[in-house]
């Protein structure tokens, strides 16, 4: 980089903090930092035009999770280490909304619903089972039952009569959200700089020396908020997860309204307005799915086609508007990692799939371990 003396000064000089990434991890990071440093500099690193994982990629569900991730979650986490994941993303899901406002981010708390396919026999009679149960544990937390058994009147096909609904379950607009947090870290003077790739870093002891090509600088403490590009960082504890999205052009008539999700959540789908938005089929070659690449595969954009024809609008006609990719981070453990890395450098990352939810509380936390 062939940087002028003002560029110098104004960007790269007395840096305090320096955050990688500009998600939603990364800019809640950056306010809690200057809540607590009101004098500080604080520098974001993202390497994207925008947001490059999944911040402004997700469907924009603000939920903590449907019956049958929660009991398939059961049986790879103990009772505690779930209910504390739920709670985690439920105060999450609070603390975004505090910040930005129900308004702000399309806020429309239609209600969740898990639908279960014809075939799917076993995991709808496991659920319908441990519906109690799960009420129970977390009745403490939401003082009321969460899971409720309904009638389908979506007019679906090839599925069980009854779905799984969850009233504290909503949408958001996920553009509105992040260009919302992008305003707010400019009006707090936080400096973003966009399409910049940290190559390697170096801790020493009064501060760490960040290189940025052939370019280097140095800030008092780093922060990595860069989920599911964490691999390395984190030694393999973070793995990324490509999740495959597309949309329909408008839908005439449409009467789905809602947040749904199929099979253990490897599906999800929502209306925006009279479109329909689906996404998911990464279960479907796990190998090809656990890439930072962005992109589409014939067999999970055929599974999503035929889902839409065949389950969620079968009587209607729709047109495919658009298709995209966002990059989640995933591990053998869906809790999160935030944790100090050495002296000066410090990471929060692996948020499973649910960044809208825990990625406010994430943040958070990470900006406190400084």
């Amino acid at each position: 980089m062939d940087l002028s003396y003002w560029e110098l000064k104004n960007w790269f000089t007395n840096v305090d903090f320096t955050i990688v990434g500009s998600g939603i991890v990364g800019l809640h990071a950056a306010l809690r930092l200057r809540e607590k440093f009101p004098e500080s500099k604080i520098l974001v690193l993202e390497k994207g035009m925008l947001p490059q994982g999944a911040s402004t990629k997700n469907a924009g569900f603000a939920c903590f999770g449907s019956l049958s991730e929660i009991i398939d979650d059961l049986k790879t986490h103990s009772e505690g280490e779930v209910v504390n994941l739920i709670q985690k993303r439920w105060k999450g899901l609070q603390l975004l909304r505090k910040r930005l406002g129900d308004d702000t981010i399309d806020f429309k708390p239609y209600g969740g619903y898990e639908l279960f396919l014809n075939t799917d026999e076993n995991s709808y009679s496991e659920c319908a089972g441990k519906l109690p149960f799960i009420n129970e544990i977390l009745r403490p937390l939401f003082k009321t039952d969460v899971f409720a058994k309904e009638l389908d009147r979506f007019g679906f096909d090839g599925i069980q009569e009854y779905l799984i609904f969850n009233p504290f379950e909503a949408q958001i607009d996920t553009g509105n959200m992040m260009q919302a947090l992008l305003k707010q870290a400019n009006n707090e003077n936080i400096l973003i700089l966009n399409q910049q790739t940290v190559t390697s870093y170096l801790d020493k002891e009064n501060g760490v020396e960040v290189a940025l090509g052939d370019f280097s600088f140095t800030t008092k403490k780093l922060l990595f908020a860069t989920n599911g590009f964490a691999n390395v960082l984190t030694n393999g504890a973070v793995k990324p997860a490509r999740a495959q999205v597309l949309i329909t052009e408008s839908i005439k008539n449409l009467d789905i309204k809602g947040t749904f999700h199929l099979d253990r959540g490897y599906y999800y789908f929502r209306n925006i307005g009279d479109r329909i938005l689906l996404g998911g089929g990464r279960n479907l070659d796990f190998q090809a799915e656990t890439t930072t690449e962005f992109g589409q595969t014939e067999i999970v954009q055929k599974k999503l086609e035929q889902l839409l024809k065949e389950v969620i609008l079968p009587n209607q006609d729709f047109e495919i508007a658009h298709r995209w990719s966002g990059i989640m981070g995933i591990g053998n453990s869906k809790n999160p990692i935030v944790s100090q890395l050495s002296e000066n450098v410090f990471c929060g990352v692996r948020l499973g799939g649910m960044g809208v939810a825990i990625g406010s509380l994430i943040g958070t936390e990470l900006a406190d371990l400084v």
